[in-house]
């Protein structure tokens, strides 16, 4: 199993070296985001580790590079960074899973190699939903060729219903997914946001994409016509 490592702290990137190396593991390292872009293109790795900040391309621009070629290769993305944008940006970007540091060496072996049994199947840049298009690197989202404009948390919220289309998702799976682990307030937020995305993505559009499932939670699909609004009776 080979695996590329990418990044600057030297001393980190030799310590994962050496620790994978014993694990049997064929380590390559790079200490710089272009070097990192060169090595992923140039060769065939089961898994790539791939700090966020880096010298030259950072980590988000070698990700953004690597899918837009599409080598497909599962990303691990090494950070110091935690913040909920942070780990959102890199998911969108096409990573596959996201360690802060610092870390425990047997918690990442175990990451690298459940990434390394699922393997690299190929995955569409672009998702489409019916006339709903979302894409994850310039974060675009469209319907019927119009564009639509979200908020960061709308898009995180849309983002992942994407993903999950056509299962009904409870409110504790999405403040999971989209809110801070560290938020506080009610799931009602949930519903409030849910509010928002309709009156974005179906209501100008005349479509019903976004149902809520009673006691259980929402639903994305590609959606239906709504019935036009029926006039109200004069009254007599």
């Amino acid at each position: 199993m080979r695996v590329l490592i990418v990044e600057d702290e030297r001393h980190l990137a030799d310590t994962v070296r050496r620790g994978l190396v014993n694990e049997g593991f064929v380590v390559d390292v790079a200490h710089d985001g272009v070097s990192g872009l060169s090595a992923a293109s140039e060769s065939s790795y089961d898994a790539i580790l791939l700090d966020l900040m880096l010298p030259l391309m950072n980590g988000y621009d070698v990700l953004k590079e690597l899918r837009q070629r599409r080598i497909w290769t599962p990303v691990l993305m090494l950070t110091a960074k935690d913040g909920e944008y942070d780990q959102t940006d890199a998911f969108d970007l096409g990573a596959d899973d996201y360690l802060t540091k610092p870390f425990s060496f047997l918690v990442l072996v175990a990451r690298i190699r459940a990434l390394i049994r699922r393997g690299a199947p190929e995955r569409p840049v672009v998702l489409i939903l019916g006339t709903l298009s979302v894409d994850p690197v310039t974060r675009r989202v469209r319907r019927d060729g119009t564009d639509i404009s979200l908020t960061a948390r709308e898009y995180g919220l849309l983002h992942y219903l994407m993903r999950r289309h056509d299962e009904v998702v409870s409110k504790a799976e999405i403040l999971d997914n989209v809110w801070d682990s560290a938020f506080e307030g009610g799931d009602n937020v949930v519903e409030v946001y849910i509010g928002y995305l309709r009156r974005k993505i179906d209501v100008p559009f005349g479509v019903r994409s976004l149902a809520t499932v009673r006691g259980m939670g929402y639903q994305l699909s590609a959606g239906q016509i709504s019935e036009p609004a029926r006039a109200p009776r004069p009254h007599r």
